[in-house]
């Protein structure tokens, strides 16, 4: 029998205007996920919602947060330190339901996670797709946000990622590669896995990250 996922959303007001909380209730939450999105894109996001479907039904609540631009309906993200300001405001809403809460996002979202990490108490931080430096650009390099979370950190990144690939990060961090998969995770479709597959590398190797969290 297929457990259904309660879902609710929640307008939170910030400094930039109302960010929007999507979540995907476990039956019996033992952790809050949040996950921001990426400049480029919305909650949509294929990994972002491979996540939300699957983690629940592991004592995983999944809260999906689109920033204030995207709830506006703007096309173009703020600055960093907006994007930033937005998530520290509505951090009380993810951690209400007394919880711990691991922070991540995907590409935008993981650098924001990474950057509040230990001001705001994440547990621990989720980093897909993370911008390791602008394609084609490796000596700007935006390793320190990620390693300077001071929280358990776990990177999943896409195998031909041009904001780098997995071998590219530094020591230490050691991505989960994901099979021919580019920044939003694609695989070409005369790649030797599907797309189905790519998408359990992900949740699979998340699912088994998170058991590890505040235990």
């Amino acid at each position: 029998m297929t457990t259904r996922i309660a879902q609710t959303v929640q307008d939170v007001p910030t400094p930039a205007g109302s960010a929007r909380v999507h979540w995907h209730h476990a039956p019996r939450a033992r952790l809050v996920l949040a996950l921001g999105h990426g400049a480029g894109g919305g909650i949509e996001a294929r990994d972002l919602g491979a996540l939300a479907a699957d983690l629940p039904t592991d004592g995983v609540t999944v809260a999906l947060v689109e920033q204030p631009w995207r709830v506006a309906g703007r096309k173009v993200a703020p600055a960093p330190k907006a994007l930033d300001e937005a998530w520290r405001a509505l951090w009380p809403a993810l951690a209400e339901p007394g919880l711990p809460v691991v922070a991540g996002g995907r590409s935008a979202g993981a650098r924001v996670a990474c950057r509040t990490a230990g001001e705001l108490g994440a547990a621990a931080v989720l980093a897909l797709s993370f911008p390791l430096h602008p394609p084609g650009k490796p000596e700007k390099s935006r390793a320190e946000e990620l390693t300077g979370a001071g929280v358990p950190t776990l990177v999943v990144q896409g195998a031909r990622d041009p904001f780098g690939r997995p071998e590219e990060f530094p020591p230490g961090t050691e991505p989960v590669a994901v099979p021919h998969g580019d920044h939003g995770f694609a695989v070409p479709k005369k790649a030797d896995v599907t797309q189905e597959e790519a998408l359990g590398v992900i949740t699979y190797a998340v699912r088994t990250w998170l058991r590890t969290i505040g235990n």
